[in-house]
């Protein structure tokens, strides 16, 4: 079963702390650029070893990150984010993103994210 998707919205983005001080504009064009999906407990988001050039931010739900070699090693909650590594640098996913319970979440591609999220890391 495919994940179904959606824009994502300003007022969805503005609750993500990492995005929060994005000017109302930027934000805007941000979630026109953004999907947003929503997993099944238990669907992965992103696989470990993957080739990975998106960015994504948790709307809600939760979900478990592991690795192969060390296991479980957090869970993300709304307002967390993950996939900057993979979306900043050409690196294959360094760990496995599951839904714990249904989720919704919104990703970029690389290009949107260097030039609208990048910034806010400092790089």
């Amino acid at each position: 079963m495919s994940p179904r998707q959606s824009p994502a919205t300003a007022h969805e983005l503005a609750r993500i702390g990492l995005l929060a001080s994005l000017p109302g504009q930027t934000l805007a064009l941000l979630a026109g650029r953004m999907e947003r999906e929503d997993f099944a407990p238990g669907a992965a988001v992103v696989t470990e070893g993957d080739d990975g050039d998106r960015f994504y931010v948790v709307l809600s739900g939760m979900l478990t990150v592991s690795q192969q070699a060390l296991g479980a090693r957090r869970v993300l909650r709304p307002g967390d984010y993950f996939g900057e590594v993979s979306a900043a640098v050409e690196l294959p996913r360094t760990a496995t993103v599951r839904a714990l319970t249904p989720s919704t979440v919104a990703s970029c591609d690389r290009a949107t994210f260097d030039e609208l999220v990048k910034p806010l890391f400092g790089a």
